[in-house]
């Protein structure tokens, strides 16, 4: 396994892999700057790199940039990263390059798309759809049949109760209590969430 970003979330994804007993052989950055980490060697930018990748992750927090680096890349297979310590049902569908952390709970019937992070402690109930480049923080709750679309960010301690859906590329802050459907786009904030602004269109297309 590879990984590509090496910062702060790389760390983590480093000790899923660890714990999964899963040899990483190096990270790669466009920074030039960045070191090792816990001991994985840098090996400098992607795009200079000479040899096979044959298993990679994106491990940037950021879900535009984390799109952008796997729009560009080609002819590489994706891995995924799932902490021992996740609860995760057996009928779950998890896309390639998606990362799921410590201590997470994924009900029966829920379905993730790729390159998505579901972080620590995070819940999601029976039935939910999670579209590609989703990222749910940590101490999040999904309730069941929540629909969440692409590139969307829930916050720490975020609750969306049941049935709900909410747009791509959307933000809700943390600690928002999520009562009603999420348009594209829009940020939302508090409880009951309410929006605070709304991006009428996006270049991540």
């Amino acid at each position: 396994m590879y990984l590509f970003g090496a910062s702060g979330h790389a760390k983590v994804i480093i000790d899923i892999l660890d714990a999964c007993k899963v040899r990483i052989n190096g990270l790669f950055d466009d920074n030039p700057n960045c070191l090792n980490l816990k001991g994985v060697p840098f090996l400098g930018a992607y795009s200079n790199f000479d040899k096979e990748v044959d298993s990679l992750i994106i491990s940037i927090g950021d879900n535009s940039i984390r799109k952008r680096i796997v729009v560009s890349i080609q002819k590489t297979e994706f891995g995924t990263a799932i902490h021992p310590s996740a609860v995760i049902s057996d009928d779950v569908i998890i896309g390639n390059g998606t990362v799921i952390m410590h201590g997470t709970i994924i009900q029966s019937s829920v379905s993730i798309g790729k390159h998505c992070i579901i972080n620590s402690a995070a819940t999601i109930d029976h039935d939910c759809v999670l579209e590609n480049y989703v990222h749910i923080s940590p101490n999040a709750t999904l309730c069941g049949n929540v629909h969440i679309a692409e590139g969307t960010h829930i916050g720490a301690g975020a609750i969306v109760i049941p049935g709900k859906k909410i747009g791509k590329w959307a933000v809700v802050g943390a600690g928002a209590v999520v009562i009603r459907d999420v348009p594209d786009f829009a940020t939302i904030v508090g409880n009951p969430g309410r929006i605070i602004s709304q991006k009428v269109s996006t270049d991540l297309h």
